[in-house]
């Protein structure tokens, strides 16, 4: 099943994709769930499924704005280094634990909508990723538990800008520009995605690639990263974990590689699906 959140005449809805048109399960539902991660909250996975196949498709995927997957997320949890190829390029030690990072959801934007060069920087980047969002909610999960937390999967560009994520050692500022990471089109669920299935990623520039890797490459996988993470915190319901990103990424490149108005990035992930976004300058 594919969910995706998405804006239609102004408002913004959520729903499952069927082929290339929408259930509105806003209006399903009734009213009862306002956004996806209301309805993850409170729904298991069989349930939206139900719900969703219970009504009919009424919407072209091509009339309406898609919006990140998870819009109003609570917490966006962004993994740094956790490719080994990556991590060697950027030329950092190896770590016992993973890399946590923060981005707030007002940084994102949806599949098809453009990224946004700011006016302090020309030194934004691309970095390709795969993205987990939490449909159970825990504290202290078990590795072995992990899967049953994760609702689903979704490509995710987790585009930094460099010069600002250089000021210091705190990479905050150069994550959270507006309009910087890109985050869909939709979650494909975790019943049509295998637990441990091994996904391959990939990232293209102006349609070459860039980017390539697979979960296999992962240095901290996928149930270690929910285990660590909801050690510190309670994970919620619409919380998202962006995985990492492989080598390749463009401030490593020699000469730099850095995106430029109307470039056109795409970041595909292997059974779920590609976000793409076309570049400007604020």
């Amino acid at each position: 099943m594919k969910l995706l959140s998405y804006s239609h005449r102004g408002e913004a809805r959520w729903g499952a994709l069927a082929g290339d048109r929408i259930v509105d399960l806003h209006a399903a539902s009734q009213g009862r769930y306002a956004t996806l991660r209301s309805a993850l909250a409170e729904l298991d996975l069989a349930a939206i499924e139900s719900l969703a196949n219970a009504a009919t498709p009424q919407l072209a995927l091509a009339d309406v704005t898609l919006l990140p997957v998870i819009p109003d997320a609570p917490r966006i949890f962004c993994v740094g280094l956790n490719y080994e190829e990556h991590r060697v390029e950027a030329r950092r030690e190896k770590t016992g634990q993973p890399t946590i990072f923060l981005r707030v959801a007002s940084s994102q934007v949806g599949h098809g909508q453009p990224l946004v060069i700011p006016s302090e920087s020309q030194q934004v980047d691309y970095e390709g990723e795969i993205a987990i969002v939490i449909g159970r909610g825990g504290r202290r999960i078990r590795e072995a538990d992990a899967w049953a937390h994760i609702a689903g999967y979704a490509p995710y560009n987790d585009g930094s800008v460099r010069d600002w994520q250089a000021h210091t050692t705190q990479w905050t500022p150069g994550k959270n520009f507006p309009a910087t990471g890109g985050f869909g089109p939709w979650m494909v669920t975790r019943g049509e995605i295998g637990d441990g299935q091994v996904l391959a990623l990939r990232t293209r520039l102006n349609g070459e690639v860039v980017q390539q890797a697979t979960t296999e490459q992962l240095i901290f996988p996928m149930p270690g990263l929910v285990a660590y993470i909801s050690s510190f915190t309670p994970l919620e319901p619409g919380d998202v974990i962006v995985t990492g990103t492989p080598g390749g990424v463009g401030f490593k490149r020699q000469p730099p590689l850095y995106l430029r108005p109307g470039d056109v990035v795409e970041v595909e992930v292997q059974d779920v699906g590609t976000l793409s976004n076309l570049v400007r300058a604020e």
